[in-house]
């Protein structure tokens, strides 16, 4: 399907080569490059990025993803550290952690995802958040991340329940419902977030419904993103969804009580992250 003008991203490959080279230097991934974003010119002209550990190879097969598939290597015990060194560099406010799913390790990489945000906690005022694979509902591994203290944890529920066959066959819609919940019971003050991707062939009413179960554990944020397909391999565009019915899709998520709702086109679950942290802690002193 040719792409709207609202889809079309002009980026300027000369604000590319900065953080392109620092990540070289780093030996750091991130899911902007992975995962082919169309936000990466601009995040990367502003020195941010999400970085992504434990490899840049996942265990499952999501249909929807760009990010390499097979059998990852082993998990690399500097990496935490190595992340904090550049969040530093990097002058960080707002540090954004995710990762391929490793369901070949015990833990899903738990371990590694705290070790990493307690290196990242050394840094005076920055905040953090994490973007977990689901560990395959194991409880132990959801604590272990938990009391790490990030700021945010987000869980992506990407599409709704219908497709999850077609688009996310290795997950589970309600194993993904019952990490967010979990969360919530074991720290309240961690704030939780989840993101879909539209334009898949989902109804409004099952995105709406999909809105009701987040809010059903208490899901604190939530972001709404045009799926756009990283190649001929990857599952077809259906439709490319109105900025219309992404402003109707914002709205509805603030009646039904979201704290913080970003919807649009080229929303992705980590741009402009610090934004939805930033929104909860200004409305609680208004």
């Amino acid at each position: 399907m040719k792409k709207p003008e609202w889809m079309k991203v002009k980026v300027n490959p000369t604000e590319l080569k900065y953080m392109e080279e620092f990540l070289k230097t780093v030996k750091l991934n991130t899911v902007c490059q992975s995962a082919h974003c169309p936000n990466m010119g601009e995040c990367f002209s502003r020195k941010t990025a999400t970085f992504m550990i434990m490899g840049n190879v996942c265990t499952r097969n999501c249909r929807f993803c760009a990010v390499d598939k097979g059998h990852p290597m082993p998990l690399d015990d500097d990496e935490p550290m190595r992340v904090a060194e550049a969040a530093r560099a990097l002058n960080l406010k707002h540090a954004v952690i995710t990762c391929v799913t490793r369901d070949d390790l015990p833990d899903g990489g738990a371990s590694h995802f705290a070790r990493t945000v307690r290196e990242l906690k050394k840094i005076p005022g920055l905040t953090v958040e994490v973007l977990v694979s689901d560990f395959r509902g194991n409880e132990e591994a959801i604590r272990t991340v938990v009391e790490s203290k990030p700021d945010v944890i987000n869980h992506n529920l990407e599409t709704v329940p219908r497709l999850y066959p077609a688009v996310r066959p290795m997950a589970d819609y309600e194993r993904s419902l019952f990490l967010l919940k979990k969360v919530k019971e074991l720290d309240s003050a961690i704030y939780t977030k989840s993101g879909i991707m539209v334009g898949l062939g989902e109804t409004e009413e099952e995105v709406v419904d999909l809105m009701k179960d987040l809010i059903s554990v208490s899901c604190d944020m939530m972001t709404i993103g045009q799926y756009l397909r990283p190649s001929l391999s990857h599952i077809a565009v259906v439709e490319y969804v109105t900025p219309e019915q992404f402003e109707r899709y914002r709205k509805i998520g603030y009646g039904l009580g979201f704290k913080y709702v970003a919807s649009g086109p080229l929303v992705r679950s980590s741009y402009n992250a610090a934004e939805g942290i930033d929104a909860i802690k200004e409305s609680a002193f208004r």
